[in-house]
């Protein structure tokens, strides 16, 4: 009979050379997921957005560590395959580099075009999603009341005419 090794041992490898301890830290666990549905919504509400055409990241900054959410309709694939691969493709990007992630809550909504990408794709426009999310984020916030500023007080009044004297009517 083989013996089992311990879960503990260092030296330990997988069948694809991997360490296992650096294969645990890569672990995308409970804590590293938007999960709840107030929480997809304030992401939504309050959270600055960037998008591709391949897919759109909202971006909501705060004081917890990275935390990923997806949201991959049947309106980008009937297939579940599909919209499966998209989710698994993006889950192990973010799970390799959410150490080196802004904290806060990021929700990724695949487009259609999602569908045809390849993996390499869907990293690359979430890498830009991402970027540009950031930078939105990094912007002060624009005035409530719009971007014209109030309307000048310096000019002269314009004079308003009752319409019972006319300069014509002689």
């Amino acid at each position: 009979m083989k013996a089992r090794h311990s879960s503990a041992d260092p030296t330990r490898t997988d069948p694809v050379g991997m360490d296992l301890t650096a294969r645990r830290t890569a672990r995308y666990p409970r804590t590293a997921r938007v999960r709840a549905r107030p929480e997809f919504d304030a992401v939504f509400a309050r959270g600055t957005r960037a998008a591709t055409p391949v897919l759109a990241v909202h971006f909501l900054g705060d004081d917890r560590e990275a935390r990923l959410g997806l949201a991959v309709s049947r309106k980008v694939s009937p297939r579940a395959v599909i919209r499966n691969r998209i989710k698994r493709v993006l889950r192990d990007h973010f799970r390799r580099h959410r150490d080196g992630m802004t904290a806060g809550a990021y929700v990724v909504v695949a487009r259609p075009p999602a569908a045809r990408a390849s993996g390499p794709e869907l990293v690359a426009a979430f890498e830009q999603a991402f970027r540009q999310a950031l930078r939105r984020a990094a912007l002060p916030p624009s005035p409530a009341n719009g971007t014209m500023p109030p309307a000048s007080s310096s000019l002269p009044p314009v004079p308003v005419s009752d319409g019972a004297t006319s300069p014509s009517a002689s």
